[in-house]
């Protein structure tokens, strides 16, 4: 399996080294509107485009699920790929955005791979094996719950979304904490997690692209990811909560009143 893992991380930097080639020339740049506030440009598809490829010349039978292309094919094992991660970032000059690469095998994770092309920090993850940055192994925070903990999140911004029900999470989680961050890429806000820049995150509505690479790392890097109210749905419904062992376990506590609210973020408001 390692020799997978080598593969992810070459596909990754391939891609990395095509966004980074268009850092200084935005402006030139196709963009398309995906649905309000939610875009694609070429350099998603030149990126995605790359990452299949390197893919493809090792393991041609592979499946893949990418974000713009969609799925392509059948088997056992299936490539996960999110090419740009923060497109909205990207496009506006905030540096905070990341390639995610996740591979499963039989719907189990086996690797992730998350690279920031800008800072050029390199996230891995294989299952049993742990997690890294750039080579040294990482561990979530060793925060005892919420009291003091810094939050990652994502606000609702789509008109499919409920932002009050959202609100609630937002009143219910952070009270306690020393703030939370929206910084708009969910695989690098896992990633943090993983490292112990964060102490936890939540999100709605995610598409596996999103968190399959990210995931992994928390989990191998010793944190919890699950749903909101602790159970492993996310993976169906998108709804991602993750944190340290301690801070996950608060988190799911501080939601449970909330469970009604936390069902209507995805729904638009009546």
């Amino acid at each position: 399996m390692q020799p997978l893992l080598h593969i992810a991380i070459a596909a990754a930097r391939a891609a990395g080294n095509i966004i980074i080639r268009y850092i200084n020339k935005v402006d030139s740049l196709s963009v398309d509107t995906k649905r309000r506030n939610d875009f694609v440009s070429d350099v998603d598809r030149m990126a995605e485009r790359e990452i299949i490829n390197v893919i493809r010349r090792a393991h041609p039978r592979h499946a893949i699920l990418a974000e713009e292309s969609g799925a392509h094919g059948e088997d056992d094992y299936r490539w996960i790929i999110d090419p740009l991660d923060g497109t909205t970032n990207f496009l506006h000059g905030f540096p905070h955005y990341a390639v995610s690469i996740a591979l499963e095998h039989k719907h189990i994770p086996q690797l992730g791979v998350v690279y920031d092309p800008f800072k050029e920090e390199l996230f891995t993850a294989f299952r049993g094996a742990g997690a890294t940055l750039d080579s040294r192994r990482i561990r979530v925070s060793h925060s005892q719950g919420l009291s003091g903990a810094l939050l990652g999140t994502g606000i609702p911004y789509r008109p499919d979304q409920n932002l009050d029900a959202y609100l609630a999470t937002l009143k219910a989680l952070l009270p306690d904490t020393a703030g939370a961050r929206r910084a708009g890429s969910a695989a690098l806000d896992l990633a943090y997690v993983a490292c112990g820049r964060l102490d936890g995150f939540w999100e709605f509505g995610l598409k596996p692209w999103d968190f399959a690479a990210g995931a992994l790392l928390v989990q191998e890097a010793g944190g919890m990811v699950g749903g909101m109210s602790g159970g492993q749905d996310f993976v169906k419904t998108g709804n991602v909560l993750a944190g340290n062992p301690k801070a996950f376990k608060e988190m799911v506590r501080a939601l449970q009143p909330h469970l009604a609210d936390v069902a209507k973020v995805n729904q638009s408001p009546a």
